[in-house]
């Protein structure tokens, strides 16, 4: 008897595929077909390249519930089998003198269970409050709420949860809310959407990203860092600008308003009460306050996998959506290969080993400044994390990665080692959230743009700037047209999403904010085709000759396209 386990699958995919064309009238390119030929679409100047923040008296931004009743509701994905539960209790206080509350004070309880009203579990989690201080004449300090996370465990695969939080005791629960667990890890079982969204910040260009990715419907969301901008706040001004130190070059420390961060959990959580977000940090949520202390507010207000996938970093850590592996990295803390500081590093590496890709076929890496990158904003930036860690995720065959930092759009060609590579990940920037900074039109390739190698400092870690070696930039610290490795690239706001089909196809499409009235209109589109007989991590990736990867990619991508023709052939 012949089996065709393997057969079913790959019809489906290619049958799902069709469907797409024929619904959609267009042909939709694959990395099969890859490399492209350099696409660049300019900022349209019928746009505005950026808007104003949504003031903090906007009733999306303001708290509507009282006493110590939940609100900024959020979940987080723990493990495949449990959820986190974040929420806000209490009033945040702002002031030259505050003190903080009694974490205490108040219990951490979910009710849940798997009929509306009906809550046949409980669970209980813990609190914590924190401080942003500064200690200077004229500015204001800031102590937060009562900062909740608990964890439910147990939980079933592809089954809807209906939930309160808060403490029975007062009593003071929250409303009803629900949602749905994602499949156990396996191979042909995936996320329905993964929605991507990165340097999002709380501007009108914000509300219209976030109500164009609520109504494509994602099963989680992936944000790869700046979450508010609360930084680009005065405390005494309260309001957002597209330059701090343009605006306040007087300031004794760069500031951060952090009631914009209480704003952001009430504007966020009509999505993430029932959407899980896992988040990684950016260079804006650094914010140092008093005796060196930084990243309070994304480290106490964000629950993680961390402990559950071996880090102990909420700086980075892992985890698992059905078929998918995430790896999310910080570049904000230590990612060098050798010496003492080498934590992440070795964590990396056997998170990598661990993973088993006849479970989690799809392996994707996160973190927030991108390595590739053709426009001029922080260009070459963290050109040294990308020598500390490129090999190693090159070697353990990592598909997909995503980065945020430049505020525009840009998809790579499969590359390693700045060279067109047939088993090199495919990188997407989406740094296009919608944030006051605005959006970034220069690219570093366009005449007079090409930054100097003293600017472009990054935040954490050294400075590498490099001249190329080789290709047709050999010898320079810019391309004078746009990289072989820059397949497409476009300044406008919007957000991604990933619809993983199988355990070799993925359809990403980038859905520009102009868009969102318009069906079936995306920015740009492709299918994203593994190739695991051909880039396999037990094969000696490093150094494979690129010849034989063509001709085998080659043989790969016709029998696909015959296969299409056969399937299309049967549909019809």
């Amino acid at each position: 008897m012949k089996d065709h386990t393997q057969a079913q699958p790959m019809l489906v995919t290619f049958i799902f595929i069709v469907t797409k064309l024929v619904v959609s009238g267009k042909h939709i390119p694959s990395t099969l077909q890859g490399p492209f030929d350099p696409t660049t679409i300019r900022f349209d100047p019928s746009l505005r390249r950026g808007s104003d923040d949504i003031p903090m008296d906007d009733p999306r931004l303001k708290k509507n519930v009282t006493s110590m009743f939940p609100e900024q509701i959020a979940l987080a994905l723990s493990t495949p089998s449990s959820i986190w539960v974040s929420w806000v209790t209490g009033d945040a206080q702002i002031g030259p003198n505050v003190t903080a509350l009694d974490p205490t004070s108040v219990a951490s309880e979910v009710w849940y269970g798997k009929e509306s009203g009906k809550y046949t579990s409980k669970t209980r989690g813990n609190a914590t409050v924190y401080s942003q201080l500064y200690p200077f004449e004229g500015l204001l300090n800031y102590t937060s709420a009562i900062i909740h996370h608990a964890r439910i465990d147990g939980l079933e695969p592809g089954t809807k949860y209906y939930y309160k939080c808060g403490d029975s005791s007062l009593p003071a629960m929250s409303e009803e809310h629900v949602f749905e667990t994602l499949p156990l890890p396996a191979q042909n079982s995936y996320p329905r959407r993964i929605a991507v969204i990165g340097d999002l910040g709380l501007t009108r260009n914000s509300s219209t990203t976030i109500g164009h990715l609520t109504k494509n419907d994602p099963s989680l969301i992936l944000m790869v860092g700046d979450l508010t901008y609360a930084n680009q706040y005065l405390t005494i001004g309260g309001k957002g600008v597209p330059c701090f130190s343009c605006a306040f070059p007087d300031a004794p420390i760069r500031e951060t308003y952090q009631p914009r961060w209480d704003g952001w959990g009430r504007f966020m959580e009509p999505l993430i009460s029932r959407v899980p977000m896992m988040v990684i940090e950016g260079n804006h949520e650094i914010e140092p306050q008093a005796a060196g202390i930084t990243f309070k507010s994304y480290m106490t207000r964000f629950a993680v996998p961390a402990e559950e996938s071996g880090s102990n970093s909420n700086f980075y850590y892992s985890f698992d959506a059905g078929g998918v592996h995430f790896v999310m990295l910080g570049a904000y803390v230590d990612y060098n290969s050798t010496g003492e500081n080498r934590a992440q590093y070795a964590w990396l590496k056997e998170d990598l080993r661990k993973v088993d890709r006849s479970v989690t076929p799809w392996l994707v890496a996160a973190w927030h400044p991108p390595w590739y990158n053709s426009y001029s904003s922080h260009y070459q930036e963290f050109e040294c994390m990308r020598q500390e860690m490129e090999e190693l995720l090159y070697q353990y065959g990592v598909d997909i990665v995503f980065s945020g930092h430049v505020h525009a759009y840009e998809r790579m060609n499969r590359v390693y080692n700045y060279t067109l590579n047939s088993c090199g990940p495919i990188y997407i920037t989406v740094g296009d959230g919608g944030n006051i900074e605005k959006v970034d039109v220069d690219h570093a390739d366009d005449p007079g743009k090409c930054p100097s190698q003293g600017d472009n400092i990054p935040e954490n870690g050294g400075v590498c700037h490099l001249n190329f070696s080789s290709g047709p930039a050999k010898g320079k610290f810019c391309w004078e047209r746009q990289p072989e490795w820059s397949a497409f690239r476009e300044s406008s706001f919007g957000h991604g999403i990933l619809e993983v089909s199988n355990s070799t196809y993925a359809l990403w499409t980038w859905h520009r904010n102009q868009d969102v009235y318009n069906e079936d209109s995306p920015g740009d589109q492709i299918y994203i085709v593994r190739q695991p007989e051909l880039c396999s991590p037990s094969k000696p990736l490093k150094g494979k000759n690129e010849t034989e990867q063509g001709s085998a990619a080659q043989s790969v991508k016709w029998s696909s396209i015959l296969l299409l023709f056969i399937v299309a052939f049967v549909v019809y």
